[in-house]
């Protein structure tokens, strides 16, 4: 595979474009001469656009010779259109733009959203969650995603705890996390969507069901795509830190630059992230053992043994808009993270001295290229090599209380008895979770992706595509050295080719496509077992297993634009999930069991929906988006649960394993409606509601299965969120701006237990947030101030454990424009 990969790469670097291109350039002036920087410059029916730079100068090479739609736009002027014809090498048209009227911001905004929309209205279900207004701000990725219409993102703790993604219901291995079109899981849990700060990001892609052929994976519940920014057209940098509740730092810092006559272009990013995550519980799970042993709910209490700091960075230099690519990169990751552990499962029981370490070093390549040999030709490739380590430690013998004090027993009996205190220890030798333990982890992931797509005619597109990816994975407890043919080696590889057919007929309002995917998945362990002689020597019994699972899968999207801005959207899918690597050998820092025997999760869902583009009332405008679903699971993968709440203790778990439900079934709907006045006031209302029932009757036995028909645990099945933002401009000084923003979001009761009782209840949750940013004059200051969850309220997420309450954080950000 790698010979085959750096083949590729060398043969694609050599080669140079046969088919008849010229390359279009210009100048950009307005009426007195000036040239006009930052306009855009576009060429809509090829999908490409540049900007102009501080001469006004700009470039658009390897044209396919014909004639196109030239538009130019920017804020300082009107929108500029007319017709160029590419019949030669080099084409001059130089450009006087006349100067803006009051439709000219709206002109740029629609430019500015062209990729926005084209996804929306794809046929796929999908939205686009944009960053800019967010990275000025005290939010993390994730507290973005989770105000998304039907994104749930479910976190044991603060900030750096584990983090799960729920998409109306579909979760854990049905859902793709992708950072660039490439597994999350792939550069390790110091370098997630935890840490990577909004302002890396360029936007997020969240579909629901199918996906597109880029993306194409083993995944049927939809996909999370993280693009980061990329744009190389002028040299720039950023820096912002922000400090706040709970002793809370970030800083993140990026620097992008390109040399116009070589097209050679550098991106480098880094972040730090600080909290020792010092907040109260106070909610119901919130528990407390007394001197008899009994444990009490509402105990009021600081969490400690919970800091988490991680440092990265990201770097990545090559060529883009060059003639033998239109983009190639190699990168380069690090980073490194230090996490307290400060319980298990759940909140019953607090952590002292259990902590995790993260390191991970990842090489990429990245190339694209369109027009390859021959017009229409499209060849796209992203290849990673990850070397993961993971650090666990966790010695402690001695039990304590969430009071920061050691658990010790001491009841009435006792004292009149004279007996002395008891301070508590864990069972049978244990440590905090389990038996002591000091273990590594290290992983080595090879994860390569090729799309290659050909326009056979317009609006005709067929795709191939290939996906590999292998984790060998080795376990050593460190407490008990062995040598290094004793080690338990793991490996998971995995294979899926896929092909998609993309139509656009009917005046192209009719968009449909269509995909069918082969997956083949392998698993090898390795478990030596050593039978020692006399002189120390032994004999080994390599213990192997393996297994083997292939599959085809199906799916279709449809889009009918049926009258102008109202687009009718559908799709449906057929496919299968094969368990990941953690899911069945287990993850120590995340308190996660193995299980060998989990079988693959098939899914069949059904999505069907409508946009209604923005509605134009003058000062008003308005925009509907609705959907219904409908999705059959069977041997669905998931957390396992508990059965029934008797006592208080029934829901004090430490580690769960991943386990298989029979049947499942999930229906539901979600819609969103979006406001705009006086280009001002921005106002957004969303909600999701489903139900997510277990469906099986009778077990393997034939034993009536008495969970038939009830809601399936530990997830939330109906969510709202609304915000506002007001934009004040000159409010403490000329050309300044001044945002102020305000967020609620609302969740609705639901069970962590398969029974429903009292006790493992969760109640409903109201949340606020009110924030403010404020712009300097010359642009490149901003400050902003956050409050979360202002009024305190107890709002829980994974198995009952709760999150941060009210916090302060202070932000400033700072940029230079050009250099």
């Amino acid at each position: 595979m790698k010979q085959a990969l750096l083949t590729l790469t060398i043969l694609f670097i050599s080669c140079v474009v046969q088919a008849q291109t010229g390359k279009l350039s210009g100048k950009v002036s307005d009426q007195s001469g000036k040239a006009v920087e930052g306009a855009t410059v576009q060429i809509k029916a090829l999908n490409r656009m540049v900007p102009t730079d501080e001469k006004g100068i700009y470039e658009l090479k390897d044209l396919s010779f014909g004639e196109y739609q030239l538009e130019i736009s920017s804020i300082e002027s009107r929108l500029y259109s007319t017709k160029v014809k590419i019949n030669q090498d080099v084409v001059v048209h130089n450009a006087i733009v006349a100067p803006a009227g009051d439709k000219s911001l709206n002109e740029v905004t629609v430019v500015e959203k062209t990729v926005k929309k084209a996804m929306e209205t794809s046929g796929f279900a999908v939205a686009i969650i944009e960053t800019k207004e967010a990275s000025l701000r005290n939010l993390t990725t994730n507290e973005l995603l989770d105000r998304a219409v039907g994104v749930r993102v479910r976190q044991n703790g603060g900030v750096g705890s584990n983090v799960e993604y729920n998409l109306n219901g579909m979760s854990g291995s049905t859902i793709g996390i992708f950072i660039d079109g490439i597994e999350a899981s792939t550069y390790g849990s110091s370098f997630n969507l935890n840490n990577i700060p909004p302002a890396m990001i360029d936007r997020i892609e969240v579909y629901k069901g199918v996906l597109p052929s880029h993306l194409t994976g083993d995944y049927v519940g939809g996909a999370i795509n993280v693009i980061l920014k990329k744009d190389a057209s002028r040299n720039n940098a950023t820096v912002a830190m922000s400090y706040g509740s709970f002793n809370t730092y970030n800083a993140d810092a990026s620097v992008i630059m390109r040399n116009n006559k070589s097209g050679l272009s550098f991106r480098g990013s880094g972040f730090y992230t600080y909290s020792d995550n010092s907040y109260e519980m106070w909610g119901k799970f919130a528990k407390y053992t007394d001197r008899n042993g009994i444990l009490t709910r509402d105990f009021r209490a600081k969490r400690f043994n919970d800091t988490y700091k991680s440092i990265g960075g990201r770097f990545e230099v090559g060529f883009t808009d060059v003639k033998w690519a239109d983009q190639f990169f190699l990168g380069y990751n690090i980073s490194d993270t230090y996490k307290d552990i400060p319980h298990g499962t759940t909140t019953g029981q607090p952590y002292v001295g259990r902590f995790t370490e993260y390191q991970a070093h990842v090489f990429s390549l990245n190339y694209n290229k369109n027009n390859l040999f021959t017009n229409g030709l499209a060849l796209n490739i992203n290849a990673v090599r990850s070397s993961r380590s993971t650090y666990v430690q966790d010695t402690v013998t001695t039990l304590y209380n969430w009071d920061g004090n050691p658990l010790i027993l001491h009841t009435d009996y006792m004292i009149e008895a004279g007996e002395p205190p008891i301070i508590m220890k864990a069972p049978m030798n244990g440590a905090q979770q389990g038996l002591p333990t000091i273990s590594n982890v290290d992983r080595k992931i090879i994860n390569a992706r090729s799309n290659l797509a050909y326009t056979i005619v317009p609006g005709h597109r067929l795709s191939l595509n290939h996906k590999f990816e292998r984790t060998d994975r080795d376990d050593t407890n460190l407490l008990r050295p062995v040598n290094k043919d004793l080690i338990t080696v793991m490996e998971v590889s995995k294979n899926i080719v896929s092909a998609n057919y993309e139509a656009e007929t009917f005046g192209r309002k009719l968009r449909t496509n269509a995909m069918v995917k082969y997956t083949a998945n392998n698993t090898m362990q390795t478990d030596p077992k050593a039978t020692y002689n006399a002189d120390g020597s032994y004999q080994l019994d390599p213990q192997t297993s393996r297994t083997f699972d292939d599959n085809f899968g199906y799916g279709a999207t449809v889009s009918y634009n049926a009258v102008s801005k109202f687009y009718l959207i559908a799709s449906m899918e057929n496919s299968y999930i094969m368990p990941t690597e953690e899911q069945m050998y287990g993850n120590l820092e995340n308190n996660i069991l193995p299980n060998l025997g989990l079988r693959p999760e098939q899914n069949i869902n059904y999505n069907i929906g409508f946009r209604l583009g923005i509605l134009d009332f003058g000062k008003h405008k308005i925009s509907f988006y609705g959907s219904a679903f409908w999705r059959n699971g069977y041997d669905k993968v998931t957390r396992q649960t508990v059965d029934s709440v008797v006592t208080d203790s029934d829901l004090d778990i430490q580690a769960t394993s991943f386990v298989n439900l029979g049947r499942t079934q999930s229906r539901g709907v979600e819609a969103e409606v979006l406001y705009i006045f006086n280009n001002r006031l921005n106002a957004a209302l969303n909600f999701s509601k489903f139900n997510a029932l277990y469906k099986r009757n009778h077990d393997d036995n034939g034993v009536v299965d008495d969970r038939y028909n009830l809601q399936i645990p530990n997830e939330p099945f109906f969510t709202i969120n609304a915000n506002v933002q007001y934009r004040l401009n000159n409010l403490f000084q000329d050309k300044s701006i001044t945002n102020v923003y305000y967020n609620t979001g609302f969740v609705g009761a639901y069970d962590i237990a398969w029974h429903p009782s009292e006790g493992s209840l969760t109640p409903a949750q109201f949340s606020h947030d009110l924030g403010a940013s404020y712009r300097f004059p010359a642009g490149k200051i901003i400050a902003s101030l956050d409050a979360k969850n202002v009024f305190n309220s107890a709002l829980y997420d994974n198995f009952g454990v709760q999150k941060p309450g009210r916090g302060i954080y202070f932000k400033l950000n700072y940029t230079i424009g050009k250099f």
